[in-house]
C-alpha cells in the first residue's frame, strides 16, 4: 500500500505539469511562422475569439485569419495526433509487455497506411472512408506481426516481436508502393501524406476527433487492468481480471488510435516510442499515470516537431516525419541497447 500511496499522490502533479508544457508548446506553435506577431496579439486574439468576449488585439485581418484558418487547427491537429500515437505506444507496450512495441514496429501504421492509400486511389471523393479504411488495415498488421511473432518464436521475446513487425512493416509498405504506380496523377498528395502533415485545416480536426475520444476514453479507463497484466495473466485472472478481454479491447482501441492519426497526418514515426519511454523514465511504470502523461507528452512533443518543421527551413516547410525520425531513430536504439541488457 505505501509503494502505491507515492504515485498516487504525485499523480495530479505531474498532470498538471504535463498540462503546463502542452499549453505552452501550443502557444509557441501559434507564435511560430513566417508571418511576425507578437506574443501580446496572439493571446489577446485567442481572447477574443472566447464566447461574448471582444478585445482589439491589433491583428489585421489578414493576420487574424492566418492565426484562425491556419495555424490553430494546425496546432490542435498536431496536438490530437500526437496524443493519439503516444497513447497508442503506451497500449501496445501494455498489452504485449515490450517497450519496443510501436505502432510503426508492429505494423499497425503500415497496415493503415496501406489500407488509407488504397482509399485515396479508389475512393478519392470518400474522404470521410479513409479513417474507418485505415482501422481495418492497422488491426490487421497488428494481427499479423502479432500472430507471425508467436510463429516464429514461442517465447515472444523483444527480438522476435520487433523482426516480426519489421518484416509485416517492409511487407505492407511494399504493397502500398506498388499501388501507388496505377495512380501517377495522385503520386504526389500520397507521397506528401506519407512523410507526414498536419496542416489539413479544420476539416482534418473534425474527421479525427470522433476517433480520438473514443480511442482515448477506452484506453485511459484500462490502466489500472493494464497494471495488473503487467504481473502476468494468472495473477490477473485471480484478481478477477478478464485477461483476454482486457488485451482485445486495449489492442482494438489502440489501433483505432493509430489508425485515425495516420489517416489525417500520414506517418510519423517513433512517436510512440520516444514519448512513453521518456514518461515511464520520469513519472514510473504505473499505467495509471503512464497512459495520461503518453497523451499530453505526445501532443506536446508533435507540436515542437510541427513547429520546428516550419521554421528550420523557413519559409519552406520540412515534413514533420523528417523531424520525428531525427529524434526518434538514435533514441530508438538507446531503448533497444538498455532492452537487451535488461533481457541478459
Amino acid at each position: 500500500m505505501t509503494g502505491q500511496a507515492g504515485p498516487s499522490r504525485a499523480r495530479p502533479l505531474w498532470l498538471a505539469g504535463a498540462l503546463g508544457v502542452l499549453a505552452v508548446s501550443m502557444v509557441a506553435g501559434l507564435l511560430g511562422g513566417a508571418a511576425d506577431m507578437s506574443p501580446w496579439q496572439v493571446v489577446l486574439q485567442a481572447v477574443d475569439w472566447l464566447p461574448f468576449v471582444q478585445v482589439d488585439s491589433g491583428l489585421a485581418p489578414v493576420e487574424q485569419g492566418l492565426l484562425f484558418e491556419l495555424r490553430l487547427p494546425r496546432v490542435l491537429v498536431a496536438a490530437v495526433v500526437g496524443g493519439l500515437l503516444a497513447l497508442a505506444g503506451a497500449g501496445y507496450q501494455g498489452v504485449f509487455r515490450n517497450p519496443l512495441a510501436d505502432p510503426y514496429l508492429l505494423g499497425a501504421a503500415a497496415g493503415a497506411g496501406l489500407a488509407a492509400t488504397l482509399a485515396i486511389v479508389a475512393l478519392p471523393a470518400l474522404a470521410g472512408g479513409v479513417p474507418a479504411a485505415a482501422f481495418v488495415g492497422a488491426v490487421c498488421g497488428v494481427l499479423l506481426a502479432y500472430t507471425l511473432g508467436n510463429t516464429a518464436g514461442r517465447s515472444g521475446g523483444t527480438a522476435t516481436l520487433v523482426l516480426a513487425g519489421v518484416a509485416v512493416t517492409s511487407f505492407l509498405t511494399a504493397i502500398q508502393t506498388f499501388v501507388q504506380q496505377f495512380k501517377v496523377e495522385e503520386l504526389q498528395r500520397i507521397y506528401s501524406w506519407i512523410l507526414g502533415d498536419v496542416g489539413g485545416g479544420w476539416d482534418q480536426l473534425w474527421l479525427v476527433l470522433p476517433y480520438a475520444v473514443v480511442a482515448a476514453v477506452l484506453l485511459l479507463l484500462h490502466g489500472r487492468m493494464l497494471d495488473v497484466l503487467s504481473v502476468g495473466d494468472e495473477e490477473a485472472v485471480s484478481l478477477g481480471v478478464a485477461a483476454a478481454r482486457v488485451r482485445l479491447v486495449v489492442l482494438l482501441a489502440a489501433s483505432l488510435a493509430t489508425a485515425a492519426a495516420v489517416a489525417v497526418s500520414g506517418l510519423i514515426g517513433f512517436v510512440g516510442i520516444v514519448v512513453p519511454h521518456v514518461v515511464r523514465r520520469l513519472a514510473g511504470g504505473s499505467y495509471r499515470i503512464v497512459l495520461p502523461l503518453s497523451l499530453l507528452g505526445g501532443a506536446a512533443f508533435l507540436v515542437l516537431a510541427d513547429l520546428v518543421a516550419r521554421t528550420v527551413l523557413a519559409p519552406a516547410e520540412l515534413p514533420i516525419g523528417v523531424v520525428t525520425m531525427f529524434v526518434g531513430a538514435p533514441f530508438f536504439v538507446g531503448v533497444l541497447r538498455m532492452t537487451r541488457r535488461a533481457e541478459t
